[in-house]
């Protein structure tokens, strides 16, 4: 890759879970000739889910085309399922998009816009196995590459995505000189950070903590994928 202009675009909306965004964005706006773009459905500012305030730079009818698409996810995600705007937006975007990508929760809104039918896809895992709803195949991994779709699990899983889209565009050398410019070496202090690894007790009070969110989600999901399938009848 050159020195050249590569747009990459993150699409905002409230309350995105803010790692989702502000870890690849770290990443990838270190790459040579990054050209970084936030698009909302107005300039004004968007709230995360836990209470940062983000600044979008363009409006979703006014954003560039893009090189490369991100999505973050987060609990707002479950309004984007239905927001017919925002995924006109993803589609349009997409269709000339050299990397279509997402992180965590961020791959159900692709999956609603008809951008991962037949298509391997990480999510974060208490919502992966709706990406079937989408006529996805849902991967327990933390980054997923089928052809031009990049996906990465939950939350902290979109630096390792970042990386690895860099070393794709960029090279291996270039996506390691990156992980050392932000001393990327992670040694978390518990083992607890999958379903597989946390403790009984742990997993069931975050499942409590999550239910009633994800009662919602799962009812979005499922008329985001019926309407998907109308609009294809």
């Amino acid at each position: 890759m050159t020195d050249a202009g590569f747009r990459i675009g993150f699409l905002l909306f409230p309350r995105l879970t803010q790692l989702d965004f502000t870890g690849p964005y770290e990443v990838l706006s270190r790459m040579p000739g990054a050209e970084m773009h936030l698009a909302a459905r107005t300039l004004e500012t968007v709230t995360a889910e836990r209470g940062l305030r983000l600044q979008p730079t363009t409006t979703l009818d006014s954003c560039p085309a893009l090189d490369l698409l991100c999505v973050p996810g987060g609990a707002g995600v479950n309004e984007v399922l239905g927001d017919a705007a925002m995924l006109a937006f993803l589609r349009r975007m997409a269709a000339g998009a050299r990397y279509v990508t997402s992180v965590c929760t961020g791959s159900l809104a692709l999956g609603a816009a008809g951008l991962l039918r037949g298509r391997r896809a990480a999510c974060h895992w208490m919502s992966r196995d709706l990406l079937r709803e989408f006529g996805a195949e849902p991967v327990a991994q933390r980054v997923v590459v089928d052809g031009k779709i990049v996906t990465g699990g939950g939350v902290t899983a979109g630096i390792d995505f970042a990386l690895a889209v860099v070393d794709e565009i960029c090279g291996r050398e270039t996506a390691e000189a990156i992980q050392l410019l932000v001393e990327y070496d992670p040694r978390p202090p518990f083992d607890s950070g999958s379903p597989e690894a946390a403790a009984p007790g742990v997993l069931t009070r975050v499942r409590r903590l999550a239910e009633p969110m994800l009662r919602e989600r799962a009812a979005a999901v499922r008329r985001a994928a019926a309407a998907l399938a109308a609009g294809d009848a």
